[in-house]
């Protein structure tokens, strides 16, 4: 690759990075916090961006993110109260500055109006500066002296730019009332090189800064302000240590201090008729040291990271066969071979782990795009909507994160245009007029589980039958649940809403909803209050790699079921057991009645249910919180396998989620409890699933 263009996209790799951060800190101010941390971050975020944008000679983003950093810059000066209305066109003009990106990064243009209204909102915010307001209005300067006397926490810092800094548009104005805000400053501005009119280039940088700042900060600190720019000026940031309480008496001589003049600076009377100047003032030259709490980071690419995960994986089958290979041999656990091999087990388990941690992301890169979404969705509509995000920070594999971005925008969508109410509505309801969406991520047992849940009027469970009776979906006479009516809006093409929108309606597109999530192993379930809302649970793995399974024998086949899916393990006796047909039971369990599935039955491995109390079953929670007994013939026990794709080397089996390679060498099909159980048996014969295993096998 061209080492410009890997330069390039390294920069809008980071622009992502910095949009993320404008875009939390822009909430961040509307919800009330607008600390100076904050706004600054966000000034930073913009200023990034911009200052990259100028490298690539990407004008038009340049250009705009100047004027957005203007206004910043009038908010954090105080010059500018950040009101609503403020923050609607801040926010707007964060969205407009990530299409800038996306399309510089695209090499297309975008519309000049869309730039152009919001460049003319902020002229009418009259937020330029004026003569009277200069980013230097509130600097002392001075031509003659520097700040004495000197103070345990004194700096001088040398600036220097060079022309690389002006084409980047920078301003050392802002740089320097950025470390007035650190404390009190006095500033020396050296025109000595300034060349006459006629010798001048005007892409030079001619001026220099010599600035004494007197703060309680530390040098990190200091360096904070020049971050953007230090590789593109000359810096010296020292520190001067020394103690003087009244000027006009010279302080306390200590041995090795050593005496600093700088041209043009006057001393104190005092000072000036010491007999030792050399020993007054001690400068010290410090040099920059690795902050030990920062964290160090590498870019590498993700074939980089999916090859490495491979060949783990590859890692873990090889150690399985090995582990397989020394029990068919007899070897006993207290021989030498066995302690290195279980050694070898926990290692590859350790080395396996911290491989799958490396692909971990938080699931902010995907929560952080829904703002803008719902700020859309809410102007299309008429409606007054507020999101909350919860554990953002949460961690998942980043193939799970970029696979659940259209479901839950799908979802968003659907929440606001038909699951929250008109302000209307909600007024004359007694709610709020404006809406809430609550959109959260947490652990639980191993899983990763994503809500997205609203205020609004909820499931219409009447207009939900009527409309599945009308579309001929249930039996007029059907006798359905509360939870089995929510369920029917997962019914492809299925719709409750009265007019059509471009949009969406509660239910449209819900089909494909649950086909993405059921493909990454995923279940989704319905939570409804009439008048209350509705929450949308998913519930997903966290990595799409590995798997904690059990593994079970049916009809002399080995298969694994997802241990997340396993509630407990049971031995049913005769007495529990109530046959329906000849080939349906249930059990009865803790007063109720649970579905009892022969799965080898189902999967067509043989012709003859088995005989539930000769057999091991499994208590399986399914997608809606129901629960199934699957009957097998033995239990092999606990195991961490690795998760291989059936449809990319063989075709989608209906009942089969996935495969894997055992330690024996033979493959082992993954089930797909939810898709098994809902079709209770599958029409699939035995040869089809022997040939799966057999392509897998040879592809492996």
């Amino acid at each position: 690759m061209d080492p410009m263009e890997e330069i390039r996209q390294t920069f809008f790799q980071e622009c992502e990075e910095q949009l993320g951060e404008l875009e939390t800190g822009l909430l961040n101010m509307q919800a009330g916090n607008q600390s100076a941390d904050t706004v600054n971050a966000v000034f930073r975020a913009v200023h990034s961006i911009k200052g990259g944008a100028g490298i690539f000679g990407l004008d038009e983003l340049v250009k705009f993110a100047h004027t957005f950093e203007t206004t910043l810059d009038s908010v954090r000066c105080g010059r500018m109260v950040a009101t609503s209305g403020v923050m609607l066109i801040l926010l707007r003009a964060a969205d407009v500055l990530a299409d800038l990106v996306h399309a510089a990064r695209e090499n297309t243009t975008l519309k000049p109006e869309q730039t152009k209204s919001l460049i003319e909102e902020f002229t009418k915010l009259n937020i330029e500066p004026t003569e009277t307001s200069s980013p230097l209005a509130n600097v002392s300067v001075t031509q003659t002296s520097l700040l004495v006397p000197l103070h345990p926490h004194n700096w001088k810092i040398t600036f220097c730019p060079h022309p690389e800094l002006y084409v980047k548009a920078n301003e050392p104005a802002l740089l320097l009332r950025d470390l007035r805000r650190l404390g009190e400053v006095e500033v020396v501005l050296d025109t000595s090189r300034l060349p006459e009119l006629h010798q001048m280039d005007p892409d030079g940088a001619y001026l220099s800064w010599t600035i004494l700042l007197q703060s309680e900060c530390d040098e990190a600190s200091v360096r904070d302000v020049f971050e953007f720019v230090e590789g593109d000026c000359d810096l010296n940031i020292m520190a001067m240590i020394v103690e003087a309480d009244n000027p006009e008496e010279p302080p306390e001589f200590f041995d090795g201090f050593e005496f600093f003049v700088s041209n043009n600076v006057e001393l104190p009377p005092a000072l000036a008729a010491s007999e030792k100047p050399e020993i007054i003032v001690k400068i010290d030259n410090l040099t920059t040291k690795p902050d030990p709490t920062a964290t160090a980071t590498i870019r590498v690419d993700l074939e980089r990271v999916d090859r490495m995960i491979d060949l783990v994986g590859e890692l873990v089958i090889n150690e399985a066969m090995l582990s397989q290979r020394v029990l068919e041999a007899g070897i006993v656990r207290a021989s030498g071979v066995a302690v290195a091999l279980e050694e070898l087990e926990h290692l590859t388990r350790e080395i396996q782990d911290s491989v799958m941690a490396i692909r971990a992301q938080p699931v902010r890169s995907v929560f952080q795009r829904m703002p803008r979404l719902v700020r859309e969705v809410a102007a299309q509509t008429g409606k007054q909507v507020r999101l909350l995000t919860e554990g953002e920070s949460t961690e998942v594999d980043k193939t799970v994160i970029e696979r659940i971005a259209d479901p839950l925008t799908h979802m968003i969508r659907n929440a606001i245009d038909h699951g929250l109410e008109t302000p209307e509505v909600r007024q004359a309801s007694g709610k709020p007029v404006e809406g809430t969406v609550r959109l959260a991520a947490l652990h639980r047992s191993g899983r990763i589980v994503v809500e997205v849940a609203d205020d609004g009027a909820g499931i219409n469970r009447n207009r939900v039958k009527a409309k599945a009776i009308e579309n001929h979906l249930i039996n007029a006479d059907a006798t359905l649940s509360d939870e089995e009516i929510d369920n029917l809006i997962f019914m492809p093409g299925f719709s409750t809403a009265s007019t059509v929108t471009d949009i969406s309606g509660r239910g449209v597109g819900m089909d494909v909803v649950r086909r993405s999530v059921q493909a990454l192993g995923g279940r989704i379930t319905i939570s409804s209050r009439p008048g209350l809302g509705s929450t949308f649970t998913l519930s997903l793995p966290l990595t799409l790699a590995v798997l904690d399974g059990m593994v079970v024998n049916a009809a002399a086949h080995t298969l694994i079921v997802p241990l997340g899916a396993i509630l407990e393990t049971l031995q049913p006796r005769a007495q529990d057991v109530h046959p329906l047909d000849r080939q349906m039971s249930v059990l009865s369990l803790r007063g109720g009645y649970v579905p009892m599935l022969d799965v080898a039955l189902a999967l067509g491995y043989r012709s003859e249910a088995i005989d539930p109390t000769k057999s091991v079953a499994l208590l399986v929670e399914c997608e809606g919180g129901s629960q199934s007994v699957l009957l097998f013939d033995t239990i092999q026990g606990q195991r961490q396998v690795v998760i291989k794709s059936l449809e990319a080397n063989y075709r989608a089996v209906p009942g089969i989620a996935a495969a894997t390679v055992m330690g024996d060498g033979r493959v082992a099909l993954i089930l797909d409890v939810d898709s098994i159980v809902s079709t209770s048996r599958l029409e699939l014969p035995r040869v089809e699933m022997m040939c799966a295993a057999d392509t897998l096998m040879e592809a492996s």
